[in-house]
């Protein structure tokens, strides 16, 4: 991946006066024009940022997942998901930080001069926004269930209706589909602005193709004919190595740092540690990432404290250096991944070639040399009896689910997707829980507020607005 300089842009427009009064009515220093690149570049921002964030304000989700666990305030860990209105802080975020933003870029694409910007990578552009319209549409529906989307950011309409979320999924796919047409990989798109690949269109492709295969795998239990036939025309142009990673580069001083950095050494708190959920998993399998997920604790030694308790700062490991250090790069989707899909696929009657255990190897292979493993480790830890896909407990859900439940830390987001999909591991449930495990996060209180007779008949349609409601594709 390229390492690109990020630059904060303007993201409002606004529109300067026409009558004739000279200069009085420009205000020089805001731009009449915001170029769509700058909204773009701030909306990859601000998704990352969003997906990243260990803020317990905004993204609890390594929490719900039992990778980290709170010291001085715990409520967060026991399923507290409404006293610091986080459902509601996530929502606007994705909606007006991304999404929105997202939407003005593209609105004004067909503007550029096209002296500088040709036709072809005008296409190229839209294709970008359209593929992170996706992922963040995809990440909406995989958090809530139904959301407003065709009645969505139209600012006409304040009260957008909730649309089902099975059929904004099958929406999601036709606009997937058309943006990977639509790509022109000879031509540039937004160049130095794109902050995931430079403007290469190759990767946006790679990346296309590996969500499709993600999406197409999260409906495999509800519509197992199209998600067959969706993995298998993603998988063969889906990520093939760690080198196609599709990676956010952050950089040593603010304010482009990694969120991570932010909350937990630039603000000099001291609110997280590992769990022991995931500790005495790791190490009951000499599990060779355990030293790059966390530090040692109090003893020289690695333990993790107890999920939604009181615990001591001190005396448990804490996340690794590297993972708090102000450029470590976050992933919005890597090899591991995709790897464990087509795992999953072989076992589901997929056609993605090789079988179900060569693509487990290269699953944790890929993840253990991602954080700094060897090949040789990779390979000591497989030949384990409890790792082997042929003799690891359980079936095949059960062998993946752990795996790639360990393989995802540091992505709580999506370790949190694939807890519910797969069912796998079972955590323990937290010291004082407020709920069941979380399966869904309810939905804002302004929408409840704002928006009540949407909000009524869509959390109605989806069977209540409770944690505990599952989503379309969450059928076990």
């Amino acid at each position: 991946m390229k390492k690109l300089l990020m630059i904060l842009f303007v993201t409002t427009l606004f529109a300067a006066c026409q009558d004739d009064f000279g200069d009085t009515n420009v205000d020089t220093k805001k731009p009449p024009v915001v170029p769509p690149a700058a909204l773009f570049v701030t909306s990859q921002k601000n998704l990352v940022d969003e997906i990243t964030s260990s803020n317990v304000n905004q993204n609890i989700f390594r929490l719900i997942s039992q990778y980290w666990t709170e010291t001085t305030y715990f409520d967060e860990a026991n399923y507290d998901l409404t006293t610091r209105n986080i459902p509601q802080n996530f929502w606007n975020t994705l909606y007006t930080g991304v999404l929105q933003n997202l939407k003005e870029s593209q609105r004004i694409i067909p503007n550029q001069d096209p002296a500088f910007v040709s036709a072809v990578q005008k296409k190229n552009q839209n294709a970008c926004i359209e593929i992170l319209n996706v992922y963040t549409y995809s990440v909406l529906v995989n958090t809530f269930g139904n959301v407003p989307y065709t009645e969505a950011l139209n600012s006409d309409n304040v009260y957008p209706k909730y649309d089902d979320a099975a059929a904004i999924y099958n929406d999601l796919f036709i606009r997937l589909d058309k943006a990977i047409a639509d790509i022109d990989v000879n031509t540039d798109g937004f160049g130095s602005s794109d902050l995931f690949y430079g403007g290469d269109m190759s990767g946006w492709v790679i990346f296309a193709n590996s969500l499709k295969l993600r999406m197409g795998m999260i409906i495999s239990d509800v519509d197992p004919a199209k998600a067959k036939t969706i993995v298998e025309q993603a998988s063969p142009n889906a990520i093939s190595s760690n080198a196609e990673n599709v990676a956010f580069q952050y950089l040593s001083s603010p304010p482009n740092t990694n969120p991570i950095w932010v909350d937990l050494v630039q603000s000099g708190r001291k609110d997280f540690i590992a769990t022991r959920t995931i500790v005495d998993t790791m190490l009951a399998l000499n599990d060779p990432r355990t030293d790059d997920y966390f530090t040692v604790d109090n003893v020289n030694g690695y333990s993790g404290g107890i999920p939604g308790e009181g615990n001591g700062y001190s005396e448990y490991s804490k996340p690794d250096e590297r993972i708090v250090d102000p450029a470590f790069e976050s992933l919005l989707f890597d090899y591991s991944e995709v790897e464990f899909l087509r795992a999953e696929a072989v076992e589901r009657g997929m056609n993605v070639g090789g079988t179900a255990a060569e693509h487990y190897n290269n699953a944790i292979t890929a993840s253990i040399e991602y954080w700094g493993g060897s090949e040789a480790d990779a390979t000591a830890y497989l030949a384990q009896p409890e790792v082997d896909y042929a003799t690891a407990v359980g079936d095949w859900k059960a062998k993946i689910g752990l795996q790639k439940w360990l393989a995802l830390y540091n992505r709580g987001f999506d370790g949190w997707t694939e807890l519910r999909r797969l069912d796998n591991p079972s955590l323990p449930a937290p010291s004082d829980p407020n709920s069941g495990f979380p399966v869904r996060l309810t939905y804002p209180v302004q929408e409840q507020t704002l928006n009540s007779d949407s909000y009524a008949r869509g959390s109605t349609s989806i069977g209540g607005d409770v944690v505990e409601t599952k989503l379309f594709w969450d059928k076990f």
